[in-house]
């Protein structure tokens, strides 16, 4: 029965992932409906506001619903929010039995959606998948959680830790195959993140491709050095978030706000912004995950302040060398090495003639 049960759900899993990088606030959650052990309707949740996967299934269903299973990825709701409680609906289909992957972490739900379904003669199965759920909803239960965005440091780096040459040369280290890969990552991040240096450097545009929910890019400025014509402000200025001390010119903020970019301004000593108050202000725009893009000194100031989550380093087989090349990770750095930030569950695998290191903080 276990092997049935992951098979579904496993399908369901499949099902949450179309809608990658679509749905924050809300989790990726999806649905199955089986009836004499055969699939009579598929549902994913596309998008906040709209209908949950359980819903999703059931308008698609295109008979009875009486007596069939549902798999669903996540335990399904019990209040009203932005739409019904998924548990009414669940009641008065019909269904004979719910088989959940994991219980939801928020605390309005949080077990009260599977206690209701109980009271209702509903059969109810939990735990299917859980480590590979969590996984595809990191973000959403570190949000729930904490009401902080998840944290994604990705680099493109030398062997030897290099990100440019001491003449900031820095295109290309590594190869297409790792850049188009990186490119692609941006799709499931609410917001894409870089310092000023890196802004002034590459002059980039933080796109991110085939995504229905905007993506915000953030640009960590102290001293509002950001040129007003910069791609990031060509393209979608009002998406963009500049950062900023109490101290940086209020002429050019206004300038930045006519263009349609928004300034939050911040605490800070010798040049170095409260980098937790920006989460949490973040945090409260319903940013749930945040990809940093560089450079060294801002990768180096959220460990420093230990605000990652997660490590995304592309290594290209190359040796730049020299102390004057601008490293990966600056900062101030560990003064011990008992100090020195740890990772875990390290995953390594080759792309084009790179090596990808994914990792979590300890």
């Amino acid at each position: 029965m276990k092997s049935q049960h992951d098979y579904f759900m496993n399908l369901a899993m499949n099902m949450a992932l179309k809608a990658r990088g679509n749905t924050s606030p809300n989790p990726l959650v999806g649905a199955v409906v089986v009836k004499n052990k055969r699939i009579v309707s598929l549902g994913f949740h596309k998008q906040a506001g709209l209908a949950h996967a359980e819903i999703e299934a059931f308008n698609n269903c295109r008979s009875s619903l009486k007596g069939s299973t549902l798999y669903v990825t996540l335990e399904p709701c019990c209040a009203f929010g932005r739409t019904p409680p998924c548990t009414d609906a669940i009641i008065n289909s019909g269904i004979k039995k719910v088989i959940i992957g994991m219980v939801d972490p928020n605390p309005n739900n949080n077990g009260k959606g599977i206690r209701i379904l109980r009271q209702n003669k509903i059969k109810v199965e939990i735990g299917f998948l859980e480590d590979e759920l969590k996984r595809i909803n990191e973000s959403y239960i570190k949000y729930i959680a904490k009401k902080l965005p998840f944290v994604t440091v990705k680099v493109g780096q030398s062997l030897d830790g290099k990100i440019a040459t001491k003449g900031y040369q820095s295109k290309w280290i590594t190869s297409d195959a790792s850049r188009n890969y990186a490119h692609k990552l941006r799709h499931d991040f609410d917001a894409i993140m870089i310092g000023i240096n890196t802004l002034i450097h590459d002059n980039p545009r933080l796109g991110a491709p085939l995504k229905k929910r905007k993506t915000f890019k953030v640009i960590i400025d102290p001293q509002l050095k950001i040129p007003l014509g910069s791609n990031v402000l060509k393209h979608h200025a009002d998406r963009v978030i500049v950062v900023t001390s109490f101290k940086a010119d209020r002429n050019k903020e206004k300038k930045l706000e006519c263009l349609g970019a928004m300034v939050l301004r911040l605490n800070g000593q010798k040049n170095r912004l409260d980098l937790k108050a920006l989460l949490k202000k973040l945090g409260e725009m319903e940013i749930t995950n945040i990809l940093v893009e560089g450079g060294g000194i801002l990768i180096g100031s959220l460990f420093d302040q230990r605000l990652v989550d997660k490590i995304l380093f592309f290594i290209a087989p190359k040796i730049i060398g020299g102390r004057l090349a601008i490293s990966s990770v600056m900062g101030e750095g560990a003064s011990s090495l008992k100090q020195a930030v740890e990772l875990k569950d390290v995953n390594v695998k080759k792309i084009g003639r790179d090596y990808l290191f994914e990792a979590y903080v300890k």
